[in-house]
Order: C-alpha cells, then sequence, then structure tokens
C-alpha cells in the first residue's frame, strides 16, 4: 500500500478527518484554484475577521522588523491568488505587510499536499507578520492539523474563533478533540449552540466526524443513525457525497452488516472522483480481493533462484 493510500485510510478510519470547512473560508484553501481533498470550490465565504483600513491601525500593526529568516517566496506567487475575503482581512495591515502575508498564505496552499513542513513554515511567517488576522492563524490550525499536532490545531482554530466569530471550523475542533482522547468533550462541543450556524457542507463534515467518534466508543447503531441525513441520498457530485457514503459504510462494518457495507462503499467509489478515500481498497477487501507486494515477491524471488542455483552447483 502506498503512502497517499495509507494516509487516505488513516484519515477515513477516524471518522472523517474534516477536509472542506476551512477550505472555503480560510487562507489555506480559498487561495488554491482547486483542492482535490476538500471538493470545494476556491473562493467561498469570507472567515469574518474584521476588514477595516488603515485609519483602523494599518500602521499599528506593520511589522517593526523581521527577526527570523523568511522562507522564499516563488517567482511566480503575487498574493493575489487569494480569494477577496481574505484580502479584506488583510486591509488592516499596511499595503507591504498585506502583500508578504498573501504570498506566504498561497505558498502555504501550494505546499499543503506535498511539503507539510515547509508550508509550516510559511504559515508561521504569516502568523508571525499578522497574528491578529484570522486567515493566518487559520492557515497555521490547517497545517498543525495535517501534521497531526491536535493540540496546536484546537489551539489556533479557537484563535480563529475569537477573532472572527465565526464557528466555521467547529468540524475540526471537535475532530482534535477526539484525538486528543477527549471523546466526551467532542461531542459535547459538536451538540453545542455553534454548530446551528454552520453552513451544509460543514454540517455534514461535522455528522461524519460524530459518526467516527461513536465508532470509537462502541456506539456503533448511533454512528450510523447520525448519518442517515438527507444528504446521504443526494447526488453523487455534491464534494462531500464520497466521504459521507464511506463513513456509512464503516458505520455498516462496526455493525457487521457487511452486505450493506458493501452497497455503500461502492457508492463512495462512483463518487469518489478525486479519491478522497480507500474506498476502492475496502470494496476488494470485502470481496476478498488481495494484492501481493511486488517489490516483496521480486525480493522472494530472487533469494529462492539463489538458493536453487546453489543447491544445482553442490548436486554438480
Amino acid at each position: 500500500m502506498d503512502e497517499s493510500r495509507s494516509e487516505r485510510r488513516t484519515s477515513s478510519r477516524r471518522g472523517g478527518a474534516p477536509v472542506s470547512s476551512g477550505g472555503a473560508r480560510g487562507g489555506v484553501r480559498g487561495s488554491r484554484a482547486s483542492d482535490g481533498r476538500s471538493g470545494a470550490p476556491a473562493g467561498g465565504r469570507p472567515s469574518g475577521a474584521g476588514g477595516g483600513d488603515e485609519r483602523r491601525g494599518g500602521s499599528r500593526l506593520a511589522p517593526k522588523s523581521i527577526r527570523l529568516p523568511e522562507p522564499a517566496i516563488d517567482p511566480d506567487v503575487t498574493g493575489k491568488e487569494l480569494d477577496r475575503a481574505i484580502w479584506a482581512q488583510l486591509r488592516t495591515l499596511s499595503q507591504e505587510n498585506a502583500v508578504g502575508v498573501a504570498q506566504h498564505l498561497v505558498m502555504v496552499a501550494r505546499l499543503l499536499d506535498e511539503n507539510v513542513v515547509a508550508a509550516e513554515a510559511h504559515a508561521e511567517t504569516a502568523v508571525r507578520r499578522a497574528g491578529r488576522v484570522a486567515a493566518a492563524r487559520e492557515a497555521l490550525g490547517i497545517v498543525a492539523y495535517r501534521r497531526g499536532d491536535w493540540a496546536r490545531a484546537l489551539a489556533e482554530f479557537r484563535t480563529v474563533r475569537r477573532l472572527s466569530g465565526s464557528s466555521h471550523l467547529l468540524p475540526f475542533m471537535v475532530d482534535c478533540e477526539r484525538a486528543l482522547g477527549r471523546s466526551e468533550r467532542a461531542l459535547e462541543l459538536a451538540s453545542g449552540p455553534e454548530s446551528r450556524g454552520l453552513t451544509q457542507h460543514e454540517r455534514v463534515e461535522l455528522a461524519i466526524v460524530v459518526s467516527g467518534i461513536r465508532r470509537d466508543l462502541g456506539q456503533a447503531a448511533a454512528a450510523a443513525a447520525g448519518l442517515e441525513i438527507p444528504e446521504l441520498a443526494g447526488s453523487a457530485s455534491t464534494p462531500w457525497s464520497a466521504r459521507l457514503r464511506y463513513a456509512y459504510a464503516e458505520a455498516q462494518v462496526a455493525l457487521g452488516h457487511l452486505d450493506r457495507a458493501r452497497d455503500w462503499f461502492a457508492r463512495a467509489v462512483d463518487a469518489d472522483t478525486e479519491l478522497q478515500t480507500d474506498a476502492a481498497e475496502r470494496l476488494d477487501e470485502l470481496d476478498g480481493v488481495t494484492f501481493a507486494d511486488l517489490d516483496e515477491r521480486t525480493d522472494g524471488d530472487e533469494a529462492s533462484q539463489t538458493q536453487t542455483a546453489t543447491a544445482l552447483g553442490q548436486t554438480e
């Protein structure tokens, strides 16, 4: 199993680590032309951090000096790749600083899937330059989340909520609580009043995470019931359909309903045009299909051939 497949399985078996809520509104996802992991369109909704203008303290928020070396910006990155909602947040900064922060946020998005360590360096630089800008804190939170630094991610997401007044990162926050072993706190957070203000996509992501928590707690029936929402029967073209169907299939496995699980894994495969899950591999497992590791088989064949040749030499 290759590394990317393993990552998809880890994410999926954790009950659907959310992939989209931060995208529609934050600096990381909103700065990309497309994002195969989230399925959310570029642009999206604003993260809600205060806009303002230079008269509201732009010079006061400009960095007096750059204390640490900053990671290099790719020559083609201008910062204009960000959507208008994020630029509205950057208006609290001086023009020079706003452009620099924007460039670093674009670099975070560009590097997130291929070099998370480099993405983290850009995110940290953006936060040093603009620590009171929600998009910068969200970018750092997303990077920490992707690195599995749950405590740091949760702290950054809480900061975003405080700065912006928005709860759009609630699915991520709940999943962080879960990953930190605080399942009951995660469920309490998920059922709180903040959840009522989520978009449809965010509500689906939250339902997927909560279902995973229920499975963790051995509550398979509740895990399945929590996903029996109108979106489950919706179109396969929606950005959440593959992950929602996959999570429901996992709940069916937990219930021991393997035929039903197979059906929903198959539906997940049909919807998963961007390979967000390992639904095809799970389907093969249920069908009893196994794949040999070619490298291991090659090594074994070579060893067998060497032993045979040695034996023939001794016989001669």
